[in-house]
């Protein structure tokens, strides 16, 4: 299981949000392509990004920023916040970025979805963030009436590289995950999935690669930054278990 380190922008910044609230922010560097290179020496082999103002705007807004990351690192990486358009899609995946994230997209346009996924196979991410097991949309400012696991129903069969399973009332928070959604989701899910919010020790890491292979890896960011988790001693905690 991939343990993926999360740089979320804001501003041109490396910063860190408590769920979700853009008032509620910690930077934790202006060097971005940085903080990149630090996840790779440390053993990333894919580092998660997500454009925040992109997120809440609907288009990208540091684009420079993830430009220059992937420039910096080998690592794999992907991006989400604010991909609303298959021009988006392109421009991303053009300039060297492997896969993107869908999330409001997902739920306001299927044709984007079906697009992309049809022009970029397995290299579309499903963003799937709930609040009480409702979907969330436009940078979590918004919850629908949707079930977030009637959305992941709908959406079989479509070429999606894996599903991004976010439960926003943890994230941020460093009060593990939650646990029984998430195994409500890969339950569920034909696509693997990727656990993010709340992991904040190798205890959440080990009890979300006991739900299974279909768990492709677990997005942490916080506890990271905050030195509560250390990455190197994840993965070889990973690689015991």
């Amino acid at each position: 299981m991939l343990v993926i380190p999360a740089i979320d922008l804001k501003d041109g910044r490396c910063v860190r949000l408590r769920q979700g609230d853009m008032a509620a922010e910690t930077v934790y560097s202006d060097d971005v392509p940085a903080v990149a290179r630090q996840w790779q020496q440390a053993g990333a082999s894919l580092i998660h990004v997500v454009d925040l103002n992109g997120a809440v705007d609907g288009q990208p807004r540091n684009l420079p920023q993830i430009e220059a990351i992937v420039r910096t690192v080998t690592a794999k990486v992907q991006v989400g916040g604010g991909i609303r358009s298959i021009e988006t899609v392109r421009r991303y995946l053009g300039a060297g970025v492997t896969r993107v994230v869908l999330g409001t997209a997902a739920l306001a346009d299927r044709s984007l979805l079906e697009k992309a996924c049809v022009e970029y196979p397995r290299q579309i991410l499903l963003g799937l963030d709930a609040r009480d097991g409702k979907a969330a949309v436009r940078g979590w400012t918004a919850v629908t009436e949707t079930k977030a696991t009637d959305l992941l129903k709908e959406l079989e069969g479509h070429a999606l590289g894996a599903v991004i399973y976010t439960d926003i009332a943890r994230d941020g928070m460093l009060g593990g995950p939650n646990l029984a959604a998430l195994r409500e989701v890969v339950e569920l899910s034909s696509f693997p999935v990727i656990a993010s919010g709340g992991i904040s020790r190798v205890e959440d890491l080990r009890a979300v690669q006991s739900l299974g292979p279909r768990v492709e890896g677990a997005i942490v960011g916080k506890a990271l930054y905050d030195g509560k988790l250390e990455y190197r001693a994840a993965l070889a905690a990973l690689r015991e278990a």
